[in-house]
């Protein structure tokens, strides 16, 4: 007897939780959202925005190294020498023990770099090459 209302138990509960041909068949999904999510979205894209600007902003390309010397008075002159005679080339003064490592410019392409190599033989007759860095470039 309790084998009998234990399967038409299951029958029914069966019969009760199958979907309705109409409900399957509808094939689209009615999504109800908070329009305040949309503000938060947007609210998040601008904070990455802001946050990854640094990151964007970093690139690699190629400087011009000019001197790699233990002398710190000497490698600060030539900075000196190169802000005053290439006020549009930055120079990046790096330092690793023992040596002062001083760097030029910014250059997207080895040619760009090739072509300032040029120039800054002018003041820097040897010891002048180019190697790949990592550049700033401006947003």
């Amino acid at each position: 007897m309790y084998k009998l209302l234990f399967v038409a138990f299951l029958f029914i509960a069966r019969q009760g939780l199958a979907q309705t041909p109409a409900q399957a068949d509808t094939g689209s999904v009615i999504v109800n959202t908070d329009p305040r999510l949309d503000s938060l979205v947007q609210k998040q894209i601008e904070i990455n925005e802001l946050t990854t600007r640094d990151a964007r902003r970093n690139v690699p390309g190629f400087r011009i190294q000019v001197m790699n010397s233990p002398d710190r008075n000497k490698v600060y002159a030539a900075k000196v020498k190169i802000y005053e005679e290439y006020p549009d080339m930055k120079p990046y003064l790096l330092y690793q023990a023992p040596n002062y490592k001083l760097k030029v410019g910014n250059f997207k392409t080895q040619e760009e770099a090739d072509q300032a190599l040029q120039q800054l033989t002018r003041l820097f007759p040897s010891g002048l090459y180019v190697i790949r860095d990592v550049i700033e470039i401006k947003l």
